[in-house]
């Protein structure tokens, strides 16, 4: 009889590691997308400095929720990681918006290496 408790325990235990491997995938996913869609979004308005920073806040935003939401914390401090260096952007004429996005891409490049180390 002692050895049903042991597997109950056990059951338990391989269920919630699990859960754990479903949600750092999902979370890995969401991270490169994420990634993925902000920088593509900038680069989309590299010429008109408005729509740029307009696309830098959104994609701060959705960055930032990601990183909130991630369980990894290598994940988190990727995400949070490039939506600090994409708050540093200073886009006020449309030399500066191509300089910006260039850095996005740059930054988006390598935060979605750190992430796909993470989610290894």
């Amino acid at each position: 009889m002692r050895l049903l408790p042991l597997a109950v325990a056990a059951t338990a235990v391989l269920l919630a590691s699990g859960c754990a491997t479903a949600d750092k995938a999902q979370s890995c996913a969401d991270a490169t997308k994420v990634i993925s869609q902000t920088v593509s979004e900038i680069g989309k308005v590299a010429d008109d400095p408005a729509a740029m920073r307009k696309a830098l806040e959104e994609g701060v935003g959705k960055l930032e929720d990601v990183a909130g939401k991630a369980a990894d914390t290598t994940l988190r401090e990727a995400l949070q990681g490039l939506a600090d260096n994409l708050k540093k952007l200073d886009v006020d004429d449309a030399n500066a918006a191509v300089d910006a996005a260039q850095k996005a891409a740059t930054d988006g490049a390598t935060y979605l290496k750190k992430v796909s180390e993470a989610c290894l």
